[in-house]
Formats: structure tokens, sequence, C-alpha cells
């Protein structure tokens, strides 16, 4: 069995430490960063199942002792499955390696859910304590922006169904109706990338030492936002929603060289001076190749399961 294994550890290998170099150094998740999303995911699925495929197969021995003991417990059939188990004890330690992984990883995501919950839950109650239900005896009026008595200017999406686009009185002094359109249309693509924030930022959290995971983290936060400053652009202008990205991020310093956030920077010129679009050709070959990643750890895996089987 160790040797289905091998395949696996390589391409998992592969997948969590050169892989996610190449793709940072890529340009093109900039120019498509849609496409870039994409690719991010599928690198790390596929690194996911191979640990998933690898984890099965070093529990057959377990697999063949069960089916084996209905010969009964001192039967040839279960002295041999016994041989097998610990036949390598590296194997054994190898699967007590990737079970431990499995269960770290759910506690990982379960601790992201739940700082994400909280937080959600933050911000309902603020958004309820500054702006409260209105009386029975008057209509509720519920529009696509609420507007907050604050000077300090700033913009979010409220985490409730359907999404609301929160407004400071100091952001709708700068902005104008058609960057306000630009701020709610960026807004609400965020609405649609929340669990991959969270995925990302939880299996970050819980392997810090991985690179895959850790550019996986900060490349999605990335790619999210270019992804919705192109959705903003395409229906209100890249130059309407550079300037509302410029009044909200003034205070920020965003457009000076000593700025703490590089990214708005990047951003602004990004919306100035758009880049050039990837062929569709090219977006085909990169979108089966990435697509085609998290296939191969169950085919790697099928000769193994055949033989567990027999």
């Amino acid at each position: 069995m160790s040797l289905y294994l091998l395949p696996l550890a390589a391409l998992a290998l592969v997948t969590a430490l050169w892989a996610p170099r190449v793709l940072t150094r890529s340009p093109w998740p900039t120019r498509k960063p849609v496409l870039g999303l994409w690719a991010w995911q599928c690198l790390t699925a596929t690194a996911l199942l191979c640990c998933l495929c690898a984890l099965l197969l070093s529990a057959a021995p377990v697999i063949e002792t069960a089916r084996a003991w209905p010969t009964g417990p001192g039967s040839p059939a279960v002295t041999a499955a016994w041989d097998l188990a610990f036949a390598h004890p590296w194997a054994t330690a190898f699967a007590l390696l990737l079970t431990a992984g499995a269960v770290w990883t759910a506690v990982s995501l379960s601790r992201e859910l739940f700082h994400a919950f909280r937080h959600r839950s933050a911000r309902l109650a603020y958004l309820r304590e500054r702006a409260p239900d209105l009386p029975g005896t008057l209509p509720a009026a519920r529009g696509p922006v609420l507007v907050l008595e604050d000077e300090y200017p700033d913009a979010w999406l409220t985490p409730s169904f359907p999404p609301q686009l929160v407004l400071t009185t100091g952001a709708l002094r700068k902005l104008n109706a058609e960057q306000i359109e630009a701020v709610l249309t960026h807004e609400l693509v965020h609405a649609h990338h929340h669990w991959l924030l969270h995925l990302s930022t939880a299996l970050a959290t819980g392997f810090p030492r991985i690179p895959l995971f850790a550019h996986f983290c900060d490349q999605t936060h990335r790619l999210v936002e270019l992804a919705a400053d192109d959705t903003a652009s395409r229906r209100c202008g890249h130059r309407t929603t550079a300037l509302a990205l410029i009044e909200l991020n003034q205070h920020r310093g965003v457009l000076t060289c000593a700025t703490t956030r590089p990214l708005l920077h990047q951003r602004v010129d990004r919306l100035l001076q758009p880049p050039a679009r990837l062929s569709f050709p090219r977006k085909a070959v990169v979108s089966l190749s990435t697509g085609v990643a998290p296939l191969l750890p169950p085919l790697l895996a099928l000769p193994a399961v055949a033989h567990i089987l027999r």
C-alpha cells in the first residue's frame, strides 16, 4: 500500500510548496482576478484531497482487518490483516499524523466560523443601536442603503439578508450618486466571497507554516478586492470607481508613497490604467489545467481502492 501513497505525497508536496510560488509570481491573476481565485481554490482543493486520499489509504489495514473479522478472530485472514497493519510502523505514524491534521483542520474551521458568527452578531447589534427599527405605527422602509450619522467616511455591507450598504454621513458628503452606486456594486460582490475569505483565513491560521495556505489567504483577500473593483468599473466606469475609492480612503494616505495599505494604491493605479485582458484561448487553457488538478488525487488513489476492494 505504501507504493500507492508515493504519488499522492509527491503531488501534495508539489501543490503545497512549488505551485503557490509559481502562481504568486504570475501576472495573469491580477489581469483576471476571478480566474486567479479559481486557480487558488483548485490548488487548495488538490492539496486537501491528496491528504484525504492518503488518509483513507493509510487506513487500509484497518479496513482489511474489519472485513476479515467475521471469519473468526483467530482465522488466517485476521492474522494476515493484523500482520499487514503492523508491518510498516511508519505507515501507522503517517496515518496518525494525517488524522491529527484532519482534526486540526476541523477545529480551525469551527473556530473561524465561531469568530465570524460573533463578528456578525456584534455588527447587527451595533446597527440596531445606531439605527433602531421604527415604531409599529410607522411604515418600515428598507432600502439598499442605510445612512449612519458619523463624520468618519466609511462604507460596508451588513451581514443580513438581503444585504444592505451602510454609509456614514461623512462618506455621503464625499460621494456623488454614481460613486455610491459603484461602492454598492463593489460591496455586493463581497457578499459572494465571504465563505472563501473565511476558509482561507481558517487554513492559514491553522497551518501558518504551509506556503500554500499562507499564500491562499493573502491572494484571496487581494483578488477578491480586485474582482469587486472590476465588477464596479464595468457597471459604473473605471474613473468613477477609482474616485470613490480615493474619497473613502483619502484619510488613510491612499495617494502617498508612505501609505500603510499598499493594496489601496495598487487598486487605484489598476483602475486608472486597466491591464490588458487575457485572450480567450489563454483563459480556457488556465481554466482547464487548474480545473483538472483536483481530479488527480482520486485518480491516483483508484488503483489502491481497487486493490482494497478485491
